[in-house]
């Protein structure tokens, strides 16, 4: 009998302390990332924008979202290779809910201590009465040991039994949760769309801000009932949109095309002066992401300094443009000194590729990383300042002329215009470009550049035409920069701007256009630039603080991004990680089975 037995007890302590530390280490992350909320001051400043008024503001939906997603990791299965999937049990519901207990006892230890200890304010300013109340939930911190584990709780076992829904109706209520915050956070974008009819925001916000509770369960019931009356559908409109190799896939992709060409054209007509602002800051950022792309995405060379490239196409055209370039002042318009700026950046693109041709990995991310401050330092320099005004920049740049009229920063909604004709004029070169001859030589040198030169691939010549057409796409964004702002400094080409563009292409999924599109219009468009404002400004301050954490989440979660290339995703796929995992088993397994 014990021969028996004893391999099922073995097995059953295991299991035991398997789950405790699980439970425990979930527990530590998740309220150690509930303090860190708190104490940076996020947790405030975020509490000022309602969502559901007044039962829910942004604060609480970003600390409390914490337990949820702890709950959830428990029933959450994957399917790993060579593995069974382990079924769900009311087990894994328990171990949320007690993994969300121990987080809110970690809230409230830490309230606590807070309000024990006052003078831990002179050094975390953010410490302060009020984030107590906030974290207290109002009900202080003696009652915060019995509130706080409850709801945690609660929350983390809702977390968990989302995995039990079908998942037809777990779909629909994705949706149905992601269009209530998008609708409550995106007022000022429907608010001024449909300014013709304010009916409707009307109906939908509050006198101050976010959504009034019926217009949430209104708006939560139609969006999650159609998720759930399409749910199986769009799998195939997808298919039919993408797939371009008959003849009625091309032709739905050009009826997608010009549905979005008119959009671009009617919407600025309805948005307000700040949103279309909004929308070429993005458009800036987009067009500089496509060219990275090309560098990094479709010829894999790592570039830090791609700024420079953008600060060359500014700095030309303000020179060419302006009346006040201090040295050489031509004062050819904007049309004129366009094609000299495609020079010049052809030129400066030539400057950087050629010392790096027998550079990769690190190397040529270090050595692009100087690139971009030596022509930063270069535009500030009292040596060249007769040329590019040094700190005090080249003002007085003339905006695009087109039929009579002037595009500047007075004419946004003429701004946002010339800013999507570069758009696609961009996008539409990385596409023809990506399957040409020298897209297939860039994908073969990003692989493996020793096998691409074993094929007979010219690296050399591959490399140098990645950094032209990069500098070249770039330069787009820097004329347009000079006309829409009117003036140019060296302080607006700052390195956190090349960062923030690789990020951009990274999260937005390296080697496809719509990726790209996407990771601007998230990163640009929602937090913000490194100066410019995004929609939501409760983000201002802690923009870089995110994009850190999303790529840290990407890197680790999906490194192909949100939408990748077909061929970028098949790269990154995890098979490795897979295999690990079952090797892992194994092991564990033989180890079971020695001690039994």
């Amino acid at each position: 009998m014990t021969s028996v037995t004893a391999p099922t007890i073995l097995q059953t302590n295991t299991f035991a302390k398997e789950s405790l530390r699980e439970v425990i280490g979930v527990a530590s992350i998740a309220g150690l990332t509930m303090i860190y909320v708190s104490a940076i001051g996020m947790l405030q400043a975020f509490n000022e924008r309602l969502i559901i008024d007044p039962i829910l503001t942004m604060g609480y939906l970003v600390l409390f979202s914490i337990p949820v997603f702890a709950g959830h990791r428990f029933t959450k299965r994957e399917a790993l290779e060579g593995l069974e999937v382990a079924p769900l049990s009311q087990g894994d519901i328990a171990k949320a809910a007690v993994a969300g207990a121990l987080v809110g006892l970690f809230l409230a230890a830490f309230a606590l201590i807070v309000d024990t200890f006052p003078q831990l304010r002179d050094t975390f300013p953010n410490l302060s009465p009020k984030m107590i109340e906030l974290v207290t939930l109002g009900y202080g911190t003696s009652a915060a040991f019995v509130v706080l584990p409850v709801v945690s709780a609660l929350l983390a076992a809702i977390g968990g039994a989302f995995a039990w829904l079908p998942r037809k109706f777990y779909k629909a209520l994705l949706v149905g949760i992601s269009t209530v915050l998008i609708t409550s956070v995106f007022d000022a974008v429907i608010d001024d769309f449909f300014d013709w009819l304010p009916a409707i925001p009307d109906f939908l916000y509050a006198p101050v801000s976010g959504l009034t509770v019926v217009a949430a369960i209104v708006v939560f019931l139609l969006s999650a009932t159609l998720s759930f009356v399409l749910s199986g559908r769009d799998t195939s409109i997808r298919d039919r949109l993408t797939t371009s190799a008959s003849v009625p896939g091309k032709r739905n992709q050009m009826i997608l095309i010009a549905l979005v060409g008119i959009a671009i054209i009617v919407l600025p007509q309805f948005l307000g002066g700040i949103l279309n602002e909004l929308f070429t800051n993005v458009g800036f950022f987009l067009i500089m992401a496509l060219g990275l792309n090309v560098v990094v995405g479709y010829a894999g060379l790592l570039d830090l300094g791609y700024v420079a490239f953008f600060a060359v196409g500014a700095y030309t055209m303000a020179i060419l443009t302006s009346p006040l370039s201090p040295f050489f002042s031509p004062e050819l318009s904007w049309w004129l000194a366009f094609p000299f700026v495609l020079i010049v950046a052809t030129i400066a693109g030539l400057l950087v590729g050629t010392p790096v041709l027998r550079m990769r990995g690190d190397y040529l991310a270090i050595v692009t990383l100087g690139f971009g401050e030596i022509v930063r330092i270069v535009l500030l320099s009292d040596w060249l300042e007769p040329l590019f005004g040094g700190a005090q920049g080249i003002r007085q740049i003339p905006g695009i002329q087109v039929a009579g009229t002037e595009v500047s920063a007075i004419t946004p909604d003429l701004m946002v215009y010339a800013m999507m004709a570069f758009v696609f004029v961009a996008a539409y070169i990385s596409w023809r470009i990506e399957d040409s001859r020298v897209g297939r030589a860039w994908a073969a040198m990003r692989e493996d550049e020793d096998v691409a030169e074993a094929v007979g691939v010219d690296t050399v010549k591959a490399k140098l035409m990645a950094f032209i057409t990069g500098a070249i796409i770039a330069s787009f964004a820097g004329a347009l920069f000079a006309a829409k702002v009117g003036s140019v400094f060296a302080s607006s080409f700052q390195i956190v701007t090349s960062i923030i563009i690789l990020v951009i292409v990274i999260v937005g999924g390296m080697g496809n256009i719509a990726g790209v599109a996407v990771g601007a219009l998230i990163l640009v468009g929602i937090l913000g630039g490194p100066n410019q404002p995004g929609l939501l400004q409760e983000f201002g301050q802690f923009k870089l603080l995110l994009y850190g954490a999303l790529l840290v989440y990407m890197m680790l979660k999906r490194p192909e991004g949100i939408l990748p290339s077909k061929r970028r995703q098949q790269e990154l796929h995890q098979e490795e990680v897979l295999q690990d995992a079952w090797l892992d088993k194994q092991v564990q397994t033989a180890e079971l089975e020695g001690e039994s």
